[in-house]
């Protein structure tokens, strides 16, 4: 019996065991899978990036930014009748004219039917001078020699029809404003081109980095006066003089390559201004 009393307690301890982890154990999963679907995305928009040219990655863009026109002619007027009502002046214009459609007003012109109107004009001036330069249809308006100095491209200000000294081949004697054959044939040209849109024109001179050591720097004088002639030769032409807006010289502020002293410096631009530019 005094045994039995000595005796140790004896303690029984219950483990409770819950198999699984629960429901609990799943939430990162998800986390995971957002993970993974965000770099999935980001590797495939850099290899889109490297992948594609500037002009498929602006349709990729436009294609996810779409645009919804109401109405061709629209003041974005919310009332029954197609947006004209005594609040059309003040309504958001859409696409077309904008504003009233009896009424329009510059100030509020939506402009995008027109800036893509006009730039498709451009575009057919540009294929028309290209067509020119190569004789497409007929004999071309420029021997084979000139229209290795004639590049042209459209831009947000307009058309621009750039042409530019080669080596032993220049537009104007050699530091002199005194333009070669070449240079007047590709006036007449332009003349001829222009006559079949009524767009303004601006004229830029620009010549090459002459040396600091001179006492008389000829570069502002020289692309200025060169830019003059020219717009006097095109308006020989046949060229309205009303047309031209602006004749300006920018010396050597405006290099087209990186050597400031190349010949290719040595160019003129004739832009084919966009409306209100």
């Amino acid at each position: 019996m005094a045994a039995r009393n000595n005796a140790a307690p004896v303690i029984i301890k219950r483990k409770k065991v819950i198999a699984g982890g629960g429901h609990h154990g799943g939430a990162w999963k998800v986390a995971y899978a957002d993970f993974v679907t965000a770099m999935m995305a980001f590797f495939m928009l850099m290899w889109l990036l490297n992948a594609t040219t500037e002009k498929q990655r602006k349709g990729i863009a436009d294609y996810f930014s779409p645009t919804i026109p109401i109405n061709r002619v629209s003041g974005g007027g919310d009332g029954a009748f197609g947006g004209e009502s005594v609040f059309s002046e003040v309504q958001l214009a859409q696409v077309g004219t904008g504003a009233s459609a009896q009424r329009p007003t510059t100030e509020r012109q939506a402009s995008g039917q027109a800036l893509a109107a006009e730039t498709a004009t451009l575009a057919e001036v540009q294929k028309t001078i290209d067509e020119a330069l190569m004789g497409i249809g007929g004999e071309s308006m420029l021997a084979d020699d000139a229209s290795r100095h004639i590049v042209t491209r459209v831009t947000d200000e307009g058309l621009i029809v750039e042409f530019f000294d080669l080596e032993g081949e220049p537009l104007f004697a050699p530091d002199t404003a005194e333009p070669r054959p070449v240079t007047r044939a590709i006036s007449g040209m332009l003349a001829r081109v222009f006559a079949l849109v009524g767009n303004e024109v601006a004229i830029s001179g620009h010549v090459r980095s002459y040396p600091e050591m001179l006492r008389v720097n000829p570069e502002w004088a020289l692309s200025t006066e060169r830019a003059q002639v020219f717009r006097g030769l095109i308006e020989a032409e046949g060229l309205d003089r009303a047309r031209v807006q602006r004749v300006a010289g920018f010396a050597d502020r405006k290099l087209a390559v990186r050597n400031p002293s190349a010949v290719r410096n040595n160019r003129l631009e004739v832009i084919l201004l966009r409306d209100g530019r």
